[in-house]
């Protein structure tokens, strides 16, 4: 694959991941540790792994990737949900951070559904 710069989802991904850094700047200092690290960790795990498998040889190897991309998605769409049961997000926040996971999820399974199909 080469660079994943150029893979719109990655771009995607990694504008979602500096929102999520930007939106848990709020969170108090008692979750440093707790949930607001666990949140960019997983955040940063998406673009991470498309990153990762587009420097992997194969079309094999990518789909992996993105397979994990997609279960630290998920992971981070929990983790948005927590966060605003748990007051730390308003709903406008919430509601538009997991709208931007579920587009980058999306995303991710229509490429791995594309590279599964090749020869």
């Amino acid at each position: 694959m080469g660079d994943f710069k150029r893979l719109e989802v990655w771009r995607l991904a990694h504008v979602l991941t500096l929102d999520i850094y930007r939106i848990t700047r709020a969170f108090p200092p008692d979750e440093r540790f707790g949930l607001q690290a666990q949140v960019r960790r997983a955040a940063i795990s998406i673009p991470s792994n498309i990153a990762e498998g587009a420097g992997r040889t194969g079309d094999r190897e990518l789909a992996r990737f993105l397979r994990i991309a997609r279960g630290s998605a998920a992971e981070l769409e929990y983790q948005v949900f927590l966060a605003r049961e748990l007051g730390l997000l308003d709903e406008s926040t919430h509601q538009a951070a997991v709208a931007a996971v579920r587009r980058v999820n999306r995303m991710l399974l229509g490429l791995i559904r594309r590279l599964d199909r090749r020869p």
